[in-house]
């Protein structure tokens, strides 16, 4: 059987050219998004892909959906939390609901997906669990006050799972894109930027691929990743 990787938030950009990567590398691979819709092109071009519509944000939906991956196709060998909620505001302009919401997909939703990936990865040999995060989770600019605190927590949940289950031969990691990606809402955003401004989605996966197969004596917990051109 194929080894199965679970990724979480598959949309148009990063999410998709995971999926794609990871059925190139020889993977089945499990989508999760909201909407069945988002990811029927992909269950179409890819026969060893199958969309699994789910909101992350609900335990209850998201204990169903894993535990109906698992009948398919087994324990997963990588499982990549890509599902992102965010939001643009000040802390006083913001609906402190929506930060409670970004909490919800950011992080307890990786809380619960870990709980249920990390043991069963454990179990069958070893493998990766991999967090998408960005630049946010190093800092606190004023916009970012109903985004920002929630990716903050999410980089330290997934140290504190690295160092749980790190040892006990599940790789854990979370890679931090600090750029723009070149998606069309991004184009249309910044339509003045050239094309190296842009991360490209392909570019994500193929390192999130190199992260989540890294030799056991050298694996990386934080991975930053940015155009050439970005400032530090």
């Amino acid at each position: 059987m194929k080894p199965l990787v679970i990724i979480t938030g598959v949309g148009p950009g990063t999410g998709s050219a995971m999926v794609r990567r990871f059925h190139e590398g020889g993977y089945q691979v499990a989508m999760l998004a909201r909407t069945v819709e988002r990811l029927t092109d992909l269950e179409d071009e890819l026969p060893n892909a199958f969309a699994v519509p789910c909101d992350v944000a609900d335990p209850a939906a998201l204990a169903v959906a894993l535990d109906g991956i698992e009948q398919r196709a087994g324990a997963p060998k990588v499982v990549i939390h890509n599902a992102v909620g965010g939001a643009f505001g000040n802390f006083l302009d913001i609906d402190p609901d929506v930060l409670q919401q970004n909490f919800q997909v950011n992080v307890m939703a990786l809380l619960h997906l870990a709980r249920w990936a990390a043991p069963r990865i454990e179990a069958a040999g070893g493998g990766a669990l991999l967090v998408t995060g960005n630049t946010s989770a190093y800092r606190g600019k004023a916009p970012f006050a109903g985004f920002a605190p929630s990716k903050a927590a999410q980089r330290i949940l997934t140290e504190s799972i690295a160092r749980e289950m790190g040892p006990r031969s599940v790789h854990v990691s979370f890679m931090m894109v600090d750029a723009v990606i070149d998606v069309p809402w991004a184009r249309a955003r910044f339509a003045d930027k050239p094309d190296d401004f842009f991360i490209q989605p392909s570019d994500i996966a193929e390192e999130v691929w190199h992260v989540t197969h890294q030799p056991r004596s050298a694996w990386s917990f934080l991975t930053e990743v940015r155009p050439f051109g970005e400032s530090w």
